[in-house]
């Protein structure tokens, strides 16, 4: 776990830290916008990417869009990023392929030369 997702802050920590009352953050919590950690006392426990989020969500709501819309752009966010990281694996298969085709031709290449060039005729007669 990277230290953005460590869960550090309580719910009166992440909520000044958001600058939202945490009344608000349990009612995120309940309609889905953010699964904050639990300790096994059962604390709600936040982390940096969860008080980015909170800040992201105060953005929207502060740009006049309700929650029912901050959930479908924050889903739609997370469809991208997940396609995002998609996209970035294939290419990097992409350039393993490539690479690997590149060492093949390349040693095909060798072989050929050396199979017309390298080898006397007496010993290119007996195979």
């Amino acid at each position: 776990m990277n230290d953005r997702n460590r869960p550090v802050y309580m719910i009166s920590v992440a909520a000044q830290l958001a600058g939202v009352h945490p009344q608000t953050l349990r009612a995120y919590e309940q309609k889905g916008l953010v699964t904050p950690k639990r300790t096994s006392g059962n604390t709600r426990m936040y982390s940096q990417a969860d008080i980015e989020r909170l800040e992201l969500i105060n953005e929207l709501t502060g740009e006049g869009i309700n929650l029912a819309g901050v959930i479908r752009i924050l889903d739609l966010q997370g469809r991208l990023d997940e396609r995002d990281e998609e996209l970035d694996s294939l290419h990097r298969r992409l350039r393993k392929l490539a690479d690997r085709v590149h060492e093949l031709e390349t040693r095909e290449s060798v072989t050929a030369l050396v199979r017309a060039s390298d080898i006397p005729p007496v010993v290119r007669r007996l195979r």
